[in-house]
């Protein structure tokens, strides 16, 4: 993880410059951003392993630009808000947030989250079989998952836009097609065996996973509950 490159979103100055001398000292770049503008201007000039965004920078676009970042532009984020009950967490994951802390998070705990995120992010090429390992596309009832790029695409070849971590769920079901994955194991295989995610950030993902395959045209059960087991992607995957 040394020397990845990190957007912090936040108007609090000061804030920026104590976390940038903070991660500096365990080899992260941290840049900062105050407004929406500055968030895109420096998106456009460098590439982030992961942003660290407080909706509150701009409170009527504080959704949209979590969608914009997770979805759209489809990297990692966690956000740290002043708001962070149980709804606005779960509120944050739905739009696409990997995690959720509450403000002034220590900024101990916000290192060993960002940590987290990004073995996360690694993890599911790390805990490929070489049968999965092998092939670049995976394809299920006409769909076809790019393993490469991380995209999928529907019938039509069209692209259907999915966060990351709605993808790293998705290709975890793909690479075990007809098998019952409990949570554990979708925690480990989606964020690593060290996370410290809890366990409805799976439920929230799979949700999530759930409805856009179906609002784009996938019918019929995908992912089934196996009550008291887990969970089950139920068409076959052929490469």
């Amino acid at each position: 993880m040394s020397h990845s490159r990190l957007l912090i979103v936040d108007n609090d100055s000061a804030q920026l410059a104590q976390l940038a001398d903070n991660f500096a000292r365990y080899g992260l770049i941290v840049e900062g951003a105050e407004t929406p503008l500055q968030m895109r201007t420096a998106l456009a000039q460098h590439n982030y392993a992961l942003v660290v965004l407080d909706p509150a920078i701009a409170p009527e676009q504080g959704a949209a630009l979590l969608r914009e970042l997770a979805i759209e532009r489809r990297l990692p984020v966690i956000v740290h808000s002043a708001a962070c009950g149980e709804a606005d967490r779960i509120a944050a994951l739905e739009l696409g947030a990997e995690d959720c802390l509450c403000k002034p998070a220590n900024p101990r705990e916000l290192l060993a989250r960002i940590r987290a995120a990004l073995r996360g992010r690694m993890a599911p090429g790390a805990h490929k079989d070489a049968a999965a390992a092998a092939r670049s596309f995976a394809s299920f009832e006409g769909w076809r998952v790019d393993m490469t790029t991380g995209q999928l695409f529907d019938p039509k070849g069209t692209a259907v836009s999915l966060s990351d971590g709605e993808f790293q769920l998705l290709r975890v079901f793909v690479e075990h097609p007809r098998q019952v994955l409990d949570r554990g194991r979708l925690l480990d295989r989606v964020y690593g065996a060290t996370t410290d995610h809890y366990d409805r950030s799976i439920d929230v993902q799979l949700c999530r996973l759930r409805r856009k395959l179906s609002a784009s045209g996938l019918k019929g059960p995908v992912i089934r509950t196996i009550r008291n087991e887990g969970y089950m992607f139920v068409h076959a995957v052929t490469n």
